[in-house]
């Protein structure tokens, strides 16, 4: 934001203790377009109030203006032919796994509700880098992290909002780590924050992982052999494995297994499911 004075433009900006990449809300690298045969492949469940998806992991959940295709919500309103669908859990876009999206105010509301009073359960895999002996539980608050060249990411901060996520190894090897993921609370980038303070940041990660100005390298000139050298994988390998409605009163517990990324890497690191 700027302003005309009698000494130029003045950046009110520029002053902030806050760092960010230029423009404040930078691209988010290539659009992904999805195809309206894509979509029926994705779904894991549908009935006449929700529509269940097993999202991968380069795919924006809220609409764009690259048109309808461009974000699940959009391919989701194109799909069902209803003039709005409702985005209950949204992930990352770099995040695979299930979403959940309802097709009428009401069940949207309670869902909400539902998620806001820590009734419905959520479990994640990741693959973080370093062997992890045994499980842990971070329970340290999460804000801003001005220091950062990237605006939205978060960090471990004193007197920043309860966060808590337990990490549990599922198999080792080749210095890297298939964990199970549980969190408490639902703070942004959550599990990434935690992850990258407890020493195990997550593979792939472009902001949390071994240098946050890879991401703006990202956004400028896209997927390289550079950040291939250092990224290891073209996104974080983080993946909503399960969501279970039961404790909102539903009957339905949601699951996807690991997408074929995380497996391949798995597989040539000798972890695994």
């Amino acid at each position: 934001m700027s302003a005309a004075t009698p000494d130029g433009p003045v950046d009110f900006h520029a002053n902030s203790q806050r760092a960010s990449a230029w423009p404040r809300r930078p691209k988010q690298g290539p659009v992904r377009v999805i195809g309206p045969e894509e979509l029926p492949g994705w779904i894991v469940y549908e009935d006449e109030r929700l529509l269940v998806v097993s999202k991968p992991g380069d795919v924006v959940c809220h609409p764009s203006k690259a048109g309808p295709w461009s974000s699940l919500v959009g391919a989701a309103r194109e799909y069902t032919r209803l003039p709005v669908m409702h985005l209950v859990f949204r992930l990352d876009r770099e995040t695979s796994g299930i979403v959940v999206l309802t097709k009428d105010a009401r069940m949207a509301s309670r869902l909400q509700t539902a998620m806001q009073e820590r009734k419905v359960g959520k479990v994640y895999q990741a693959i973080l880098t370093g062997e992890l002996a045994d499980p842990v539980t971070v329970d340290q608050p999460l804000g801003d992290d001005t220091g950062s060249p990237v605006f939205v990411k978060s960090a471990v901060v004193e007197g920043g909002q309860g966060a808590v996520t337990h990490f549990t190894p599922v198999a080792t090897g080749g210095g890297f780590t298939l964990a199970r993921v549980v969190t408490e609370t639902g703070r942004k980038h959550q599990i990434r924050a935690h992850a990258q303070w407890l020493g195990h940041p997550l593979v792939g990660d472009k902001i949390y992982g071994p240098d946050a100005r890879l991401y703006l390298e990202f956004i400028d000139s896209g997927w390289t052999e550079a950040l291939a050298s250092k990224l290891l994988l073209p996104r974080q390998a983080l993946h909503c494995a399960e969501i279970d409605l039961r404790p909102a009163g539903l009957e339905q517990v949601f699951g996807a297994p690991l997408p074929e990324d995380m497996r391949a890497f798995g597989a040539a690191h000798g972890i695994a499911e």
